[in-house]
């Protein structure tokens, strides 16, 4: 069952906490919104008002910057309405190139979608089932063959079992928690418990790794995207909330300016510029300058580099254009399908597969690391039914959609480029609970993995009998991540970034190296 947890408790980089509750304590760029309107003629708003900065641009459409209260960031510096760029990931152009290895620079048109199941999928009946064993732990279904000679899967995954050898399956994942938090997927390690041993600052995100080390695309497009909607079970949002602990590991070691641009919010509106002409343009230039005064002289040289990127996002409606759906044909839309609501009860998310075409383009456009959420996996059978119904009801929405995705992917000529993970944050219990379903299992768990340069057609490791146990290759969580890094030109063994008291940190710990199997 899914814990609940009291009031959420602060996070200490530095001497001022941060208020995870109040979005205006927020240091630089974690929760502002750049919104293109039509104003009338205002004023500057005094430092005490959390309204929209306003300052007087004529009878032309403006675009209104929301600030929150005056404050000091954890650096010391003042963020009095200060150009929250960071959440879009702009600063990632500044990074020093020391941080990567001569020749590991990063492809330059590298990246990762992250495909969270929250709530713990099931490998028995999904990709490493066990016919052979007793009923209570074979459970209601039967298998299907794969392209790949000798490899099963559940009997409910026809799609993907067609398509075996254009993906690889890990059967024996180590390493999670018995937890109910995105935190493990999303940063492959633990933590908010003093037995983690968090650096200062916590550990960051994949794809806030990506965003401090690559940077922007070419284009300019935000590195780092999370389009996972927003779930009742607090801790399987991307914020790195903890489960069943006040504290919160967030914004990671990277630091605010590379926390992730959520779509979770009134985004698309928020990045049009409704039509505005060359000229008009011209005095959001004046605007962004103006507003530079604002700013803490110390900060100048670095303002400047971000006002010139922002200015250039919304100028090309690059971001914009791929968060619109309705530029795909219908045709394109029909195929994805459009899924179904999962029971409000789990707190977790929609199966809504046209999540999956819009991570498409936005590694299309050119993001480096998109973040999707999809269904609700705990499936222990004290929510909506048995586990064998949930299998029937979720499993060939699940399956349609991935296959279409991989197919779609690779018609594209984009999953040579583009590396694809999908998991939870553990496995299930082998035998059947007395109510139906299975419980939380970490001890293993199956991963889905592709494209990126990742071979297909490769079933990785074996467990025991009752599938609760690697007997063979086991693979820790980060040896994904060591693998997911390389795929985008990342070297974990020369990589490092350091913490928020100096100290530099590796990417993954003890040694671990990409999946040799896989490269």
């Amino acid at each position: 069952m899914t814990g609940s947890i009291g009031d959420e408790g602060t996070f200490r980089p530095g001497p001022k906490p941060l208020d995870t509750e109040n979005r205006s304590a927020f240091p630089i760029s974690t929760c502002e919104r750049i919104r293109i309107s039509r104003e009338s003629i205002g004023e500057e708003t005094s430092s005490d008002d959390q309204g929209p900065l306003n300052l007087e641009m004529g009878e032309v459409e403006m675009f209104t910057i929301w600030g929150g209260r005056s404050g000091m960031c954890c650096d010391g510096t003042s963020r009095r309405d200060f150009l929250r760029f960071g959440s879009l990931g702009l600063a990632g152009t500044c990074a020093p190139s020391s941080l990567l290895a001569d020749n590991h620079r990063g492809r330059q048109d590298g990246s990762v979608i992250m495909v969270y199941l929250p709530g713990g999928p099931t490998q028995h009946e999904t990709f490493d089932p066990k016919p052979d064993a007793p009923n209570e732990i074979r459970g209601s279904f039967g298998t299907i063959s794969t392209k790949v000679p000798g490899v099963q899967f559940c009997e409910l995954l026809p799609k993907l079992a067609s398509l075996s050898d254009k993906f690889s399956i890990v059967r024996t994942l180590t390493g999670m928690l018995n937890r109910h938090e995105s935190f493990q997927c999303y940063t492959g390690r633990p933590g908010g418990r003093p037995d983690d041993r968090d650096p200062a600052g916590g550990w960051p995100t994949l794809g806030s790794v990506a965003s401090k080390l690559l940077g922007p695309d070419p284009h300019g497009v935000v590195p780092y995207v999370d389009a996972c909607e927003k779930m009742g079970h607090r801790p399987y949002n991307n914020q790195g909330v903890h489960d069943g602990v006040g504290t919160n590991s967030w914004p990671g070691i990277t630091g605010p300016d590379h926390v992730p641009f959520a779509l979770n919010g009134e985004v698309r509106s928020d990045l049009t510029l409704n039509g505005i002409d060359k000229a008009r343009l011209e005095n959001r230039k004046e605007l962004l300058a103006t507003i530079g005064q604002y700013e803490n002289a110390a900060l100048n040289g670095q303002m400047e580099s971000l006002q010139r990127q922002a200015f250039g996002l919304l100028t090309s409606n690059r971001l914009a254009d791929a968060l619109d759906l309705s530029k795909e044909s219908q045709v394109t839309r029909d195929r994805y399908g459009y899924g179904q609501n999962t029971d409000p009860s789990f707190g977790a998310a929609k199966q809504d597969p046209q999540l999956f075409l819009l991570a498409r383009r936005l590694v299309e456009a050119g993001v480096r690391c998109v973040t999707i959420s999809f269904g609700a996996w705990d499936w222990h059978a004290n929510r909506e039914g048995t586990i064998e119904y949930l299998s029937k009801r979720y499993l060939p929405v699940f399956d349609q959609t991935l296959a279409v995705f991989l197919s779609d992917l690779e018609e594209r000529g984009l999953l040579e480029r583009t590396s694809v993970v999908a998991w939870g944050e553990f496995g299930r219990t082998p035998r059947i609970n007395a109510k139906g379903g299975r419980d939380h299992w970490p001890n293993t768990q199956s991963v889905l993995l592709a494209g990126g340069g990742i071979p297909g057609g490769t079933v990785l490791g074996k467990t025991d009998p009752t599938g609760g146990v690697p007997v063979d290759r086991p693979v820790h969580v980060q040896e994904i991540f060591a693998t997911l890094y390389q795929t985008l030109g990342i070297d974990v063994n020369l990589v490092k970034i350091p913490d928020f008291n100096g100290r530099p940190r590796y990417l993954v710990d003890e040694n671990r190296q990409p999946i040799a199997e896989f490269t």
